[in-house]
């Protein structure tokens, strides 16, 4: 479903008022935009920003409207694929000598670069990982798990004890996407391929998303499904966070996007462990989401909407963003002190063993968004089978490029 609402609470009737429209793909927090929002427009009367939000499968819908020629001002991307699809089909704006990249951290730059220029501003630094409940794992003596087997246990423990290990999330397609990358990266180290010569060989018609161990990769996705509720299937995002705030089940496979505000228990953040060697389980994070400008907007929207992401880097703006919308930024030297402790355990696990990048934003869009997340989603549901996901994905890609 597609929804649009205009940002800010004051209407502005002035003749030479420039209205922006900004897509805008995330759904967790729509609050937490308006207030960011609303905060640029106080300052600055002359622009008025409204928000098209369309959280799931925008692809086609954001495609017909680049045929029109109709994008919207500001764009929220994901890093990588798009941002490079975009770019080569010439929709972005290029913006290499904006000061306010001279403000993120260089290693988030990769994230928006396409033939050596930036063509967005990387905002939110994201991982993936294990989401527990801190308060219920003391109460049954149970520590966070830093590998395979251990993570066996612990749900063996719950099980025992009457709690669901996983709070499910399977009538949406998006998480399993996420799951099955997740797993699918991990493996591609464990067997010492390299990612970008993975992504390259798949460009180029010449490698197989089955090239890694392909029985453990189905076999953890077979172990997390098991150890969801029978009716996993028909839970969708806010059931997931209601089970697991309600403490029905101890634990969720999660961006720390969807750490939950009103929990009445501590919570903790660890990286899925696929291997047995905890060494080897790292994080899944990288930049998620950044902003770009329409190159299909006027020369004066150009401007201002340059102007909004400049703004973007101030103090002002980082401390909304991080208080009031809950994410980590990819500015150097932001205050992160006042997110959860949650935020902490990522942070502090990537500068001990560093992360493992978000491949599935290297993928063509097309793989990830239909090859990936329904397949991933359809066999865990029973209704596919393992040979035919890759099967699917390895078309699928070769047609994509």
């Amino acid at each position: 479903m597609v929804s649009v609402f205009a940002g800010g609470s004051k209407e502005k009737t002035a003749s030479n008022l420039i209205e922006l429209e900004m897509y805008y793909y995330k759904q967790e927090n729509q609050e937490g935009l308006l207030a960011l929002l609303d905060a640029y427009m106080a300052k600055n009367p002359g622009v008025k920003i409204k928000t098209l939000i369309i959280p799931n499968d925008a692809d086609a819908t954001m495609a017909a409207r680049a045929a029109q020629g109709k994008l919207a001002d500001i764009l929220q991307m994901q890093s990588y694929s798009r941002v490079h699809e975009y770019a080569a089909k010439g929709y972005l704006v290029d913006l290499s000598n904006e000061d306010v990249l001279k403000k993120v951290v260089p290693g988030s730059l990769p994230s928006v670069t396409y033939n050596n220029k930036q063509y967005a501003l990387p905002m939110d630094l994201q991982g993936i990982g294990i989401i527990y409940n801190k308060d219920l794992f003391a109460k049954l003596n149970l520590k966070a798990p830093t590998t395979y087997r251990e993570l066996e246990n612990v749900c063996n423990v719950l099980k025992g004890n009457g709690i669901t290990p996983f709070s499910g999330l399977l009538a949406e397609n998006w998480s399993a996407g996420h799951f099955v990358t997740l797993v699918h990266t991990a493996l591609l180290a464990e067997k010492g391929i390299d990612f970008n010569t993975f992504i390259n060989n798949m460009n180029a018609g010449e490698g197989s998303y089955g090239e890694i161990d392909t029985a453990k990769l189905f076999s953890t996705m077979d172990f997390y499904a098991a150890n969801m509720a029978s009716n996993a299937g028909d839970m969708n995002w806010d059931e997931q966070q209601n089970d697991f705030v309600a403490g029905k089940a101890a634990m969720m496979v999660q961006g720390l996007f969807a750490l939950p505000g009103d929990a009445p228990f501590d919570m903790g953040f660890v990286p899925f462990p696929v291997s047995n060697t905890a060494a080897n389980n790292k994080f899944y994070a990288d930049v998620d989401s950044c902003f770009g400008v329409s190159s299909q907007s006027s020369p004066e929207k150009r401007k201002a909407a340059i102007d909004f992401l400049t703004w973007l880097g101030t103090p002002e703006a980082q401390k909304l963003w991080i208080e009031g919308y809950k994410l980590t930024v990819s500015f150097a030297g932001a205050d992160v002190s006042a997110l959860p402790p949650a935020y902490s355990d990522l942070i502090d696990s990537i500068a001990a063993q560093g992360s493992y990048p978000w491949l599935f934003s290297m993928y063509p869009s097309v793989v990830f968004e239909e090859a990936c997340k329904n397949g991933a989603q359809q066999y865990m549901l029973k209704r596919t089978t393992a040979n035919d996901v890759i099967k699917n994905i390895d078309a699928t890609w070769k047609a994509a490029k």
